[in-house]
This record gives structure tokens, sequence and C-alpha cells, in this order.
């Protein structure tokens, strides 16, 4: 199919796919090719895509609670970037502050490495107890041709600590899927390993890919340790410089973000030796699983099925209350990467169906991995465009729209229930724990007085021309 809003950007029909009766899909082209992705926005698209800095910045550095987080550039770029995702840990100080060279025209047509130096010290000298200094490239300082590199190596003689370079410039990449690669290529190589620590590491984990989102992992960690097993780092939620440098001495990785994490758990197996198994961490199967898989590598089953049980019979009672109020909503999903896959199963265990879902920078596993899941005659769009995003509420009408910051104004505007998977309103929606939450939080969305009002008070006009 096509959108009636792309009839000016016919580039966008290879985007936009139908799952087939067959299994199969057809894109919005005529073709049976899978859907594109992962290529640079076209030009006139109203992308929502972030950028690599964004990438490195907002989701792998940033978590990491005791690193002086600098960014080299405009102000503009740390300020945006600053507070946005609520990954908590047991200090803000990572959250609480923001360090930039704040880069003017003046360092624009001389140089900015003096003043990054100096930035470095000051910062330095102002949090005596940060372990380290983030330092993350932008376009402009890329395009000067800043040496960040040489800088850091120069600041680490001078304060003593670690200062890692980002070479993130926002223009390296087609989306901040590449930040996530450049954050965890840079993390392995001046982190990782490089303290040897004694002690017994034999029931070690790694939780790679959860960035602590409103305490996600306090529904999750206390699983793993009732089974027997150590969380030893976290990659990057509630993290420390520290636990970043001893990641290569746990037994097992167990990955849960698969677009922005798997990276380093590769890097990690073929320098170390450390296996991995991809996990999901919400919904009910998912989350019985990865124990399972967890347990099943340590010799810990037994272990495994008395969490589990246990578990159950605290929640299930909410979620079948839960399901019978939510069975046969449709949804639509739009979410960064492989969220949007990992929650196709979690909403049917409540009793609902996505037939509409998009990521923002999946890759082809990712979508390939939607398609498995989703049902006949759904709709998926990769990196989907604000009129694109609107003319799915409006004339498709889903349920509910499960998606981030920036679209749940939209969705207000057309009357659609909206819940934020980006970065929660409430939370936390991981573990077994967490999917309750979620379940009274879509429920909440679903049921919420305003939507009565709005049907028999509202104009019968269309909310915005031409929808």
């Amino acid at each position: 199919m096509q959108f009636k809003c792309n009839q000016n950007l016919p580039e966008r029909a290879v985007h936009i796919a139908l799952k087939g009766p067959d299994g199969g899909c057809k894109r919005g082209d005529g073709s049976g090719c899978f859907i594109a992705s992962n290529v640079a926005s076209t030009p006139g698209d109203m992308t929502e895509r972030g950028c690599t800095y964004a990438g490195c910045r907002g989701v792998v550095g940033g978590p990491v609670k005791d690193a002086i987080q600098l960014t080299h550039g405009p102000i503009g770029c740390a300020f945006f970037s600053w507070g946005y995702r609520p990954h908590l840990a047991d200090s803000d100080f990572h959250m609480k502050y923001t360090f930039v060279s704040d880069m003017n025209e003046s360092n624009i047509v001389f140089g900015g490495e003096k003043k990054l130096l100096q930035c470095i010290v000051e910062a330095s000298q102002e949090f005596p107890d940060a372990k380290a200094v983030f330092i993350y490239n932008t376009c402009a300082t890329a395009l000067i041709g800043d040496d960040g590199r040489d800088v850091a190596k120069q600041a680490e003689e001078l304060i003593g600590k670690p200062v890692v370079f980002f070479e993130c410039e926002g223009f390296k990449g087609v989306s901040q899927s590449q930040g996530h690669h450049v954050g965890n290529e840079t993390i392995f190589r001046q982190l990782v390993g490089s303290v040897e620590p004694e002690g017994d590491f034999s029931r070690t984990i790694n939780i790679v890919g959860d960035y602590n989102i409103k305490n996600d992992m306090r529904t999750f960690e206390p699983l793993f340790e009732a089974m027997g097993v150590r969380i030893l780092t976290r990659f990057t939620g509630n993290v420390s410089v520290e636990d970043l440098k001893i990641m290569h001495k746990a037994s097992l990785n167990v990955v849960h973000c698969q677009r922005s994490a798997t990276y380093i758990a590769d890097m990690m197996k073929d320098k170390y030796g450390t296996p991995y198994i991809n996990v999901t961490l919400w919904g009910i199967k998912h989350m019985s699983d990865a124990l399972r898989q967890t347990a099943a590598f340590f010799g810990l089953e037994a272990e495994a099925e008395r969490v589990i049980e246990a578990e159950l019979a605290k929640i299930m009672p909410q979620i079948n209350y839960y399901r019978q109020r939510l069975t046969g909503k449709k949804v639509f999903i739009y979410q960064g990467g492989p969220r949007t896959w990992h929650w196709i199963e979690l909403l049917r265990e409540l009793g609902m169906e996505t037939m509409f879902a998009a990521t923002t920078f999946g890759h082809d596993d990712d979508y390939r991995k939607i398609f498995d899941q989703i049902a006949d005659g759904a709709l998926v769009v990769d990196n989907p465009n604000v009129p694109e995003i609107e003319e799915i509420l409006s004339v498709h009408k889903p349920d509910l729209f499960i998606s981030g910051n920036k679209e749940k104004y939209v969705a207000y505007k057309l009357g659609v229930p909206f819940v934020n998977g980006h970065t929660y309103d409430t939370g936390p929606y991981a573990g077994f724990s967490g999917m309750v939450t979620f379940a009274r939080d879509i429920d909440k969305a679903l049921h919420a007085p305003i939507w009565k009002l709005l049907r028999s008070h509202a104009r019968s006009a269309p909310l915005r021309p031409g929808a």
C-alpha cells in the first residue's frame, strides 16, 4: 500500500509493507521484495530519526553514572541530549549535570582543541569524585578537524583518570543506530579488560543492553539473583566506570537490546571467549525464557522453575483481570528498534493484537522478527514520518498507540489513547511485576473518561485539515 500523504514522496513506498496471508510481505511499490531499512532518509521526508551522536551520548554512554558527560560542540547538542532518557541509577550525577565545550563562531574558525582540554581539566577539578570523562564529538568539531583523540590522551595524563573520546559526530551514520556501534566499540576498546580483579566469577553474568529506564532492573535483577546468579556489570544502566572495566570476567552475557548492544557481546566473544544469549526481559513468556536459558547455562534449571512459579503466582490474578478488559484491542507500536518486536508477544498475552508496527532505526533482522510475529494483514513501516503516523492514527484508527515522547502529542490531538513505551510515563515495565504495571497503564489509557467526553462533545469536523 501507499500513504496518501506520500503522493509527492514516492520513494517512501519501499519502506512500507503489508504482511500477506501466506506469511510473506508486499511492499508499497507493489513488489514482493522485503521492506527497505537502515538507509539514509529521503530528502524532504519529515523523519523522526536522531543522529549518531544521539545514539552514542543518549543511549550507550550517557547512563554511566560516575563519568563526566562532556559534549564537544555547540551548546544546543548538549542541551537537547540532557535528561531526556530516565536511565536511573543509585547516583543521579549523570542525569543532574551536563557538560559542553560550548563551541562558538570564533572557536569554529580557530579550532577548539585548547578549549576542549581546558573544559576537561576544569570539569575534573570541579567534580573530583567522577571516575572518568566521556567526550562526545559532534558535527561541527568533526568538520573543522579537531583531534579529540589527541586531546583525550593529553587530558588523561593531566587528570590521572580515563578520558574516553567517542567519534560519534552526528552525520556519521543514517540514524542513531550508528551511535550505538561507536559507543560499544569505544567502551570495549578503552575500558573493558583494563582491570583484572580477583575472585570467583563462575556464576556471574552481564546484563547487556538494558538502560534501566524507570528502574526496569529492579524487576528482574532479584530474579537472577534468586536463582543463584550474580550480575557483574550492567551495560549500561546503573553502571559505574569500574564495572565496565571488569565486565570481561563474567561467565555469560545476557543480551536484552539486540540492536544497541550485540556489538559488545560479539567483541567479547571474539576476544575473551565469553558466550552470550539473546533474551527479552519484557512479558511473561519472554522473562520466563530468559531465566530458563540463563539457568540452563549454569545448571540451575530447578532454581529457575521455582522462581518463575513464585512470580507467576503473584501476578496472574492481576494479569487475568487486565486481559478481560483489553482483549480484542488493536495496537500501533512505534519504537526505536527491537522494542517493537519485543512487545508483540507481550501484548498478545494481554489479548491485544499488533496491527501496525514501525521502528525508527530498525535493521533487516528487526523487520524479519516483526514479520515473523505479527498477524496477517498487519502494516509495517520503516522510519515513519509525521504525516504517515497521523494517517495511520486518523484513517486506520488503532485502539492504542505505543510510542515515545515526540509522538504522544500527535496521538492526544487525534484522540487516540497513548502509552509512552520509550521512556515510560510511570514504569518500570520489564520483568513479571513490570508486566502488571504495563497492563495497568494500558488499561488506564484506554478507559480514561476523557475519551467519552471527547467523542460526545468534540466537533465532528476532522481535527486536521485534509485528514
